[in-house]
């Protein structure tokens, strides 16, 4: 039922609202199972957002979000709602789908008591799904199983019931279907929300709140989300934020409902916003504590941690000139992703870039389409990277996370990132996924079925080999069915090797790659066969080698243009025209000491942006 009298009347304002009508929950979701149609569907039954205001996707703010129906940053809303004569608040704070922004999903479920777990009932329950299911577990939080897109001709929810009654333990019919799309079974969700989520708890009169996600805005600085977990904060206080130190003014604090709508205050178990002024997103960190800076809090809420770059790339710009440019965009977009890393780099081959850190490739890929869209900029991103620890003979360790830091003398030890990785698909494809897998240096750790036609699959496999090609190779041999989550798994030690490219026997740093050594000669022969299509012809022949070390594994030659240097001999001696050949010859051997092969642009984002193997085989 929808509310119509003003939240103050009705109890609920935030600042003074009762902590037992507040329910705090999230959509735990695979990529496209509906999550977004579903928050529509309740901005729209609850009456904050009205049926003129209303367009699909509506919490997705980003261009990219919209276009490719996924939700990259977290968004947060409050909803009231009425069952029977009470009145409450509904704080959904809606979560990314995807593996690369697993740290936010788990703050999100840090800040929330209850999660509806939605599963597309045509599809049934994919990894990613399954891996946010767990996590929401280990923070103990009330489960809500739910079928979507059951108005689906392909929809089969009594299956997919049963395999959700296997996970959790209950009954098929426990779970609550309906069609976001149509609206079908969406108020009795609502309302199963408010009997079945717990009431937040508060431990302490020390004020703390959770920060679930950060963003910055132009005029206004830092805009932080947060939950208030115990105690509470009111405007024109001073907060402090427990890892950083650092202190401000509440210029700001109120709730999203879904625009921004400044309170005097939140309360115990209140989901909102604060503005402190504050220009720098790296200040308010996801996972921080706020506590007042007059009485501060003892202890700081558990499950801070940084977030790590997982995967590492080179961002240069095609044109030179574009450098300050480039420099300025990714410093903007760090205030929006606190998760980017960058520092500068010179390549020899690209001239001057940023060497940046990724949360994975789906994070590189929205970062670079930001910076040519926001920025106006054409750029070459290069191969991706893992980071290795290097130990030398002579004990020393160095962290490499480009191919051109990797050490030329003799190497006693190298450190490789693993990965948990856990692929969910039909049983027909078992065996592909296996080949793909141990042809990825991939071992199996266990295998469960989770019904008579669904496997659940467990693999440590090193990072290197699934950041680049595995999700399409996946999806390709599993004809789009199978689904895959990772998670990380500390190092393990590898026999990996440095495959330097030559052009004319010098160096060409950003062709160059660190992999294993069994796939080492498949990688130089791919990469010369490339080159020596891309490069164009010169006056004097061109020699496009790989090596390891000193040790040449693969060549290639571009043969040199040739000018016919008898077309004007017209007969007369042999020995005329061997005078001239010679004469061309010693041209072309002094040509080739002190040429050098210009390798044009084209050439350099053709043969870094197409499929590069980083594994074995």
């Amino acid at each position: 039922m929808v509310l119509a009298n003003s939240e103050r009347d009705l109890g609920i304002a935030p600042g003074n609202t009762d902590p037992q009508r507040i329910r705090n929950f999230c959509i735990i979701a695979h990529i496209d199972h509906g999550k977004s149609t579903l928050a529509d569907r309740m901005l729209g039954d609850t009456g904050v957002v009205s049926e003129r205001e209303m367009r699909e996707q509506y919490l997705d703010r980003m261009d990219i979000e919209r276009e490719r129906g996924i939700t990259i940053k977290s968004q947060a809303v409050r909803m009231p709602w009425q069952v029977g004569d009470t009145h409450y608040v509904l704080n959904m704070i809606d979560t990314p789908g995807h593996v690369d922004f697993s740290y936010e999903v788990s703050r999100s479920l840090a800040a929330c008591e209850g999660a509806i777990l939605l599963i597309d009932s045509s599809q049934g329950i994919e990894a990613q799904t399954l891996a946010n299911l767990y996590l929401a577990m280990e923070h103990d939080l009330v489960i809500i199983p739910v079928l979507n897109k059951i108005d689906l001709p392909a929809a089969q929810p009594d299956r997919c019931a049963e395999e959700i009654a296997g996970l959790l333990g209950g009954s098929p019919e426990d779970c609550l279907r309906v069609s976001a799309k149509t609206g079908e079974g969406v108020p009795e969700l609502l309302d199963r929300i408010v009997a079945e989520v717990p009431a937040p708890q508060s431990s302490s009169k020390a004020p703390r709140a959770l920060i679930f996600d950060s963003i910055y805005d132009t005029y206004r600085g830092v805009v932080t989300y947060v939950r208030m977990m115990d105690g509470s904060l009111q405007k024109g206080q001073r907060v402090r934020m427990m890892s950083t130190g650092s202190e401000h003014e509440l210029l700001e604090i109120g709730v999203i409902s879904p625009e921004p709508t400044p309170a005097a205050g939140l309360g115990p178990g209140e989901v909102g916003y604060l503005i402190t002024g504050a220009k720098d997103v790296r200040l308010s960190k996801v996972g921080d504590t706020v506590t007042s800076a007059k009485d501060p809090a003892s202890e700081i809420l558990p499950g801070y941690q940084e977030p790590k770059p997982m995967v590492y790339s080179g961002i240069y710009p095609v044109d030179g000139d574009d450098f300050p440019d480039l420099r300025e965009a990714l410093d903007r977009l760090q205030l929006n992703d606190a998760a980017i890393t960058f520092e500068p780099e010179t390549s020899v081959a690209l001239g001057f870039g940023f060497r940046c850190g990724f949360l994975g490739l789906l994070h590189l890929e929205i970062v670079k389409e930001r910076l040519e869209r926001e920025a106006g900029l054409s750029i070459i991103a290069t191969a991706p990277s893992v980071i290795y620890q290097v130990t030398q003979e002579d004990g020393t360790e160095l962290e490499v996370t480009n191919p051109s830091e990797y050490p030329d003398g003799k190497v006693l030890d190298v450190q490789e990132p693993v990965v948990e990785a856990t692929v969910l698909t039909p049983n027909d494809y078992v065996g592909r996924i296996m080949e793909l897998c141990q042809g990825r240096r991939g071992t199996l750790g266990k295998m469960e079925y989770l019904s008579s036609d669904r496997v659940e699959m467990h693999y440590r496999l090193p990072l290197a080999e699934i950041v680049f090609d595995f999700f399409d190779q996946l999806k390709s041999r599993t004809r789009g069915f199978a689904s895959l989550d990772y998670h990380e798994a500390g190092t393990q030690s590898a026999d990996l090797v440095k495959v330097d490219i030559l052009l004319n026997g010098e160096g060409v740093d950003a062709f160059s790659a660190i992999v294993h050594r069994d796939a080492a000669y498949a990688y130089g022969d791919k990469m010369t066969r490339r080159l020596k299509d891309l490069i164009p012809r010169q006056q004097f022949e061109i020699p496009v080698q790989a090596a390891v070390g000193s040790r040449i594994i693969a060549r290639q030659t571009i043969r040199a243009l040739r000018k016919d240097m008898l077309a004007k001999c017209y007969g007369g001696d042999i020995s005329r025209k061997r005078k001239l050949l010679e004469k061309q010859k010693a041209g072309k051997k002094r040509m080739k000491a002190v040429g050098a092969v210009e390798i044009p642009n084209s050439a350099f984002i053709d043969a870094i942006t197409q499929d590069t193997p980083t594994g074995k085989g």
